[in-house]
């Protein structure tokens, strides 16, 4: 063991809008819980965080505030993001390891704005690590699913989080092309909401939206109609009601914001230069992230590209762990071209 492995911990995090997932090296996942933060008005002080502060959500009273700090996978509470990952850190590193120094990279969509990708790090920094590197999220994704983003072929990845979807395709261990949009699971479920309360005039909230979508949403026509009954308030009597609803018509509400990913596959597979075009046919689109988990879009996606699509074995660990594994494959490839620069020198 080195000594850098000796007193340092490396850790990947994918800082997602839902949830957050902290992979360690040499430990695998020890953290995977919602990236939602409880504390009291006024001290700030922190009541909850992760699991105990999702079921807060809606229900607190009005001296504790719960708060999601991320939108659209970018820092919306840099205070709050601060204080969930040093308490997701407490939970990683014991105390008799505090004296270690902690390597953290961290999963960010492409197409944020370098204000927001110093907030990231900043957030890192101030939260205990000494040493904050960010990674886009598809290329981190496309490592976690084991995809040799160092050889001289291209790859496709689609990554669908909480709050972007991003599409990147990769070779020789970079980005040739790459594309973000702030559309994913979450308006995945504000499209149910918004479906719900303009054809039924019930108000549902987010979390039942979710549920309806991961119970009997699908992004293509089936033969089996399943129903679900959810409950809601009446947006005219604001009493209490509930409703059944059927696969068919969360399919109708889903369809805009799975019509803009799927645009957006199909966008980015006309910018890529043609040999690298040949590959992903021969290799077909990798499916990431929580989003891609949604019944029937691997086939719809399939079906509007022409392209075969593979969803992976654990879509949602795809960016922590690739985050952790990126230390070690980008120090080899760092290795191996150093041996074609004395060559040429």
């Amino acid at each position: 063991m080195s000594l850098i492995d000796k007193f340092t911990t490396d850790i990947g995090i994918d800082l997602g809008t839902c949830n957050t997932l902290i992979f360690v090296r040499g430990k695998g996942k020890v953290i995977d819980e919602p990236s939602v933060v409880a504390f009291e008005k006024g001290t700030g002080k922190v009541i909850a965080v992760g699991e105990d502060a999702r079921l807060m959500l809606d229900k607190c009273p009005n001296t504790i505030v719960a708060v999601r700090p991320l939108a659209d996978g970018v820092i919306s509470d840099g205070d709050s993001t601060e204080k969930m990952i040093k308490y997701f850190i407490s939970k990683v590193i014991p105390k008799h390891h505090i004296f270690k120094s902690i390597r953290m990279k961290i999963g960010i969509p492409s197409g944020i704005t370098q204000v927001e990708r110093k907030a990231v790090v900043e957030a890192a920094l101030k939260a205990g690590a000494k040493d904050v590197a960010v990674i886009e999220e598809s290329l981190a994704a496309a490592i976690g699913a084991e995809i040799p983003i160092d050889a001289p072929a291209g790859h496709m990845v689609c990554d669908i989080g909480g709050g972007t979807t991003e599409v990147s395709v990769i070779s020789l261990g970079g980005m040739v092309i790459t594309s973000s949009i702030r559309v994913g699971g979450n308006a995945f479920d504000e499209a149910i909401v918004k479906h719900i309360r303009n054809t039924h005039g019930l108000i549902i909230g987010q979390r039942t939206a979710e549920l309806l979508k991961i119970t009997i949403g699908n992004a293509m026509p089936d033969k089996n109609i399943e129903k679900m009954e959810i409950k809601g308030r009446d947006a005219i009597t604001g009493l209490p009601r509930s409703l059944e609803v059927d696969s068919v018509e969360v399919r109708e509400a889903l369809k805009e914001p799975i019509t803009k990913v799927v645009e957006e596959i199909k966008k980015t597979l006309g910018g890529t230069p043609p040999e690298l075009g040949a590959d992903i046919i021969e290799n077909g689109i990798v499916m990431t992230g929580g989003g891609s988990m949604l019944k029937g879009l691997q086939k719809l996606i399939s079906k509007e590209t022409s392209v075969p699509v593979l969803l992976v074995e654990k879509p949602l660990e795809c960016v922590a762990k690739g985050a952790v594994e990126a230390f070690e494959l980008f120090k080899n490839m760092s290795s191996n071209r150093s041996i074609y620069d004395n060559l040429n020198s």
